[in-house]
């Protein structure tokens, strides 16, 4: 309902009485008045906002502003700049007019066109022109970060509370700053989108206007630091609420969400890259207690053997005989998998450390492959001595036969070993360490043909008696089970590198999030050119809730456009991904940890907690962070972890 509006209505319910008249004529002329008194009432409550850092509190725009000092104190506040020397204790108009000058000065250089707003006014107590100052102020410093002019400004400041109310339809239908708010529904919107936590909005009353309007002022102060610019009545019970008023009021709400959106964000990918460090840790530690439990197992066994004797008969040598085959068809293939899968865990270990540009994994002296190799090496002598001196006692060997057999099985398991030997000594971009494996994979199906051969030339043995071979250690059965094991360490590992490419050029984007760039990049694309110019390019990351400051906005502006005068479709479209995906790169991750410790260089418990990490990734990064004084190094902590 518009002022006229109401004093139509005024008329229509006169019944012709001259006291009926003039308290419709008194009451027009305060809804004319009214909105001038909301905004100088709003107005007010945002400077002092901003005057409380310099514990400076003002009741009365339109008398303490006339003599500057406020005015710049607000401007010094807001602009983040000394105006200078100025007379701090003005007396005489002259004094006033001068601070007042430079109040305005400054104004103008930040880019604000002040038009039949000067010194003078100001002085004189002229209350329309203080109030459109402050009005040209609040744009230029709070309501301009989403956009460069005053219409596109609330343009975007619109689309955004569109775009955020949207799933509470038909409840909450945004579309001007004014009537759309007086159900206190749209604000109530905007804080459980965001914050459900602070209000259930399906258990509210549509019909309590005062309550629902109450309701959203108070937990947005108390909750999200929102002081009350405006009163309920001021919403409520105006025919029309004042538009300035109201956008000034939800601007705050814009700028608390976006940074609490940057909040919840590099906690996220602080949790990710926990998650990531955590698996990493988790999967050394596996390495590193198994690989030590085999190279024990396998000092103790040949410690027996060492210490071992004949006592000259058959049955003791065919009883060692048979131990030492029990041993090769049980222990030793479970160890021959445990070194397999060593061999693999180790790999995995670097693949997933390169797959995130992390420091390459270095295993404690002792157990690193080297040292497992040359254990097993030694196990394998030691098989060997065994083996020789078991067969010495059994004889019945046919030489040929023997060596027939040995050469097809040793040359088996060369083969085998270097199959291995390549798969665990992958190196360099995971599509080359994929076509590696493919080409291991075809190596290894051919010895499945050699096999075949090793199983006649095995049977010929058998045909001639001879149990035991001093020419190999290696039976069908063995060499068919590392075999086995070395196709299912290729097919693990070839599986393994897929999972890692798809996770390297994996986005967290969702088609409805690029589907939402598109919408908005149309919607400010006026001319239809595919391009943005600067002005709606700043207003449309504003509809999108991203905000930059003059000086972020024009080298972010640079940057995108490649220094032309427009954005592309694709230019933006690249943006967008850039900076929403997660990438965990050592940058992001700084910046998430900068943002969580509000720049500083150490970040706190509390700090960690207030991103809502798990309380698993807040102990694991307490505990491999370095404690410094007052919290944890979380820059010392990332040189460690990244190359």
């Amino acid at each position: 309902m518009s002022h006229h509006g109401s004093v139509s209505e005024l008329h229509r319910n006169w019944s012709g009485s001259k006291a009926s008249l003039e308290k419709v004529q008194d009451t027009a002329r305060i809804f004319d008045k009214s909105w001038e008194q909301v905004q100088k009432k709003t107005f007010t409550k945002w400077v002092n906002t901003k005057l409380s850092s310099r514990k400076i509190s003002i009741t009365d725009l339109t008398t303490e502003m006339v003599d500057g000092v406020n005015l710049i104190n607000l401007l010094e506040i807001i602009g983040d700049e000394s105006l200078g020397k100025f007379n701090k204790t003005p007396k005489l108009r002259i004094q006033k007019v001068e601070n007042l000058n430079t109040a305005l000065g400054f104004i103008k250089r930040r880019g604000v066109n002040l038009t039949n707003i000067g010194a003078e006014d100001i002085v004189d107590g002229n209350e329309k022109l203080i109030l459109g100052m402050i009005w040209t102020i609040i744009l230029r410093f709070t309501i301009a970060d989403i956009s460069e002019e005053g219409l596109t400004a609330k343009e975007g400041l619109l689309l955004w509370c569109q775009r955020k109310t949207a799933p509470y339809a038909p409840d909450v239908q945004v579309k001007e700053f004014t009537f759309s708010w007086q159900d206190g529904l749209a604000f109530c919107a905007l804080i459980h989108r965001h914050r459900p936590d602070l209000l259930d909005f399906n258990s509210l009353n549509k019909a309590d206007k005062h309550g629902n309007c109450a309701l959203a002022f108070d937990v947005a102060e108390k909750h999200l630091n929102i002081p009350k610019l405006l009163d309920v009545e001021d919403v409520v019970d105006l025919p029309k609420p004042d538009e300035k008023s109201v956008m000034t009021y939800v601007a705050q709400y814009f700028h608390a969400f976006s940074a609490l959106d940057k909040v919840e964000t590099s906690g996220r990918r602080l949790a990710k890259f926990a998650e990531v460090m955590q698996s990493v840790w988790e999967m050394q530690n596996d390495y590193e207690a198994r690989a030590k439990n085999l190279l024990q197992q396998i000092a103790q066994l040949q410690s027996v053997w060492s210490s071992s004797s004949f006592d000259g008969s058959y049955n003791d040598a065919k009883r060692q005989s048979s131990e030492f085959d029990s041993y090769k068809s049980t222990t030793k293939r479970t160890w021959v998998a445990e070194k397999r899968n060593l061999d693999a865990l180790l790999g995995n270990i670097q693949t997933k450390l390169k797959t995130y540009n992390l420091s390459i994994y270095q295993p404690p002296a002792g157990l690193t492959l080297a040292d497992v190799d040359s254990h097993w090496q030694g196990l394998i002598k030691s098989e060997a001595e065994r083996k020789r001196s078991i067969n010495a006692k059994i004889k019945e060997i046919k030489e040929a036969v023997q060596i027939a057999y040995a050469d097809l099985a040793n040359k088996f398991m060369t083969e085998l070993n270097s199959i291995s030997l390549a798969l665990s000594s992958l190196e360099g971009e995971l599509p080359s360490q994929l076509d590696a494996v493919k080409s291991l994979i075809s190596r290894a199906q051919v010895l499945d043909q050699e096999l075949q051969k090793l199983q006649i030339a095995q049977d010929r043995c058998a045909e001639a008696n001879i149990e035991e071979n001093d020419y190999t250690i290696y039976s069908v059965d063995d060499l068919a089970f590392d075999h086995g094991q070395v196709k299912q360490g290729l097919q693990k590992k070839h599986g393994f590198i897929e999972n890692q490419i798809v996770a390297r050029n994996m986005t967290n984007l969702t088609p409805q999030q690029l589907e939402e760039f598109e919408i908005t990049f149309r919607h400010f694309d006026k001319d239809a050119s595919n391009s943005l110019s600067n002005i709606e390019f700043k207003a449309c990351l504003a509809g999108l809730g991203i905000a930059y400051t003059d000086a972020e906005f024009d080298k972010v502006f640079r940057e995108v456009s490649k220094n032309k005068v427009e954005v592309s479709f694709e230019e933006f479209t690249h943006f967008m991904i850039s900076i929403t995906e997660d990438k965990t790169t050592p940058e992001q991750l700084r910046e998430a940890f900068k943002v969580l410790a509000a720049g500083k260089s150490f970040v706190t418990e509390i700090e960690l907690r207030s991103a809502r990490l798990p309380p698993t990734i807040i102990a694991y990064l307490q505990q491999s962070m370095p404690v410094v004084d007052g919290g944890y190094d979380y820059t010392g902590y990332l040189n460690t972890v990244f190359k």
